[in-house]
């Protein structure tokens, strides 16, 4: 397996920064993540506009044009011979003099083997927990992801999939993914701020018409724990019925046809690709 690291091709096992980095010293530095399905990386330029948005909003600069990053893009999923993938882009803060101060920004780009929900997951839903709590600079995909890397414990004891971020009673997202809610007129809601803006979540928006509304707007604690069915959207995962949060029961307890039917069309979008 190759990776990209700054100007060129090296193999995976020998891709290293060094100490110095602000991503080792501060934890500074962005990322994206997309999927390649046979070979055809999906709405790549939705996540180049992210990517470069982040960079700007992080005062990083990213060397390479879009154009080429494209062209190296594909040229490592042809070294890799790897058609279903997931790939990951990574731009650090850079190799600090004091620990502190933006340097000139590595750029790393990996290429993984990619992992679907299971179907037990879609056919039965997951529970999930709710934890107070509200992301630096949530429009960024920044690389800090401390607080859910330390919630995975509590996460575990619970038996949960995934936990929940909210503030005064107002809902926002998970560590990795964006939430959905649909409420008992069928209307589907996301919430509207302190989010990141997934490009899952931009789909799913995008699907909205006469029979089923999908909207940005303000969704607290309780609309979630009263709401008729609730699901989760990323790249990796694409949508995630959830059936429990905490001790609560969603709905019926099961996956909704709503959840599932914009499951399919979210597949012929991709597919569409």
């Amino acid at each position: 397996m190759y990776s990209f690291f700054n100007n060129e091709f090296i193999p995976a096992e020998k891709t290293f920064i060094h100490v110095s980095d602000l991503a080792t010293q501060r934890g500074y530095g962005i990322f994206d993540f997309f999927k390649v399905v046979n070979g055809q990386p999906l709405f790549l330029n939705d996540y180049f506009d992210r990517f470069y948005r982040s960079a700007e909003n992080m005062r990083l600069t990213v060397s390479i044009s879009r154009e080429e990053l494209k062209g190296i893009i594909l040229e490592l999923i042809q070294k890799n011979g790897l058609l279903d993938s997931g790939i990951k882009m990574i731009l650090t803060g850079g190799y600090s003099a004091d620990g502190y101060e933006i340097a000139t920004p590595n750029f790393i780009i990996t290429q993984h083997k990619l992992t679907m929900p299971a179907s037990n997951v879609l056919e039965k839903g997951v529970k999930i927990i709710t934890h107070e709590y509200v992301r630096d600079i949530p429009h960024v995909k920044t690389i800090n992801y401390t607080m859910g890397i330390w919630l995975q414990s509590k996460v575990k004891e619970q038996q949960a999939y995934d936990v929940l971020y909210h503030m005064n009673g107002h809902v926002s997202e998970f560590p990795r993914c964006n939430l959905f809610i649909v409420l008992h007129d069928g209307t589907v809601i996301t919430p509207a701020e302190r989010v990141l803006h997934g490009i899952t979540r931009k789909n799913i928006l995008s699907l909205s018409n006469k029979e089923v509304i999908v909207q940005e707007g303000n969704v607290t604690l309780t609309d979630v724990l009263n709401a008729r069915e609730v699901f989760l959207t990323s790249t990796t995962k694409r949508i995630v019925p959830i059936v429990q949060v905490d001790d609560k029961v969603i709905g019926r307890g099961k996956p909704g046809i709503i959840t599932l039917t914009l499951l399919e069309e979210l597949i012929g979008l991709e597919r569409g690709q």
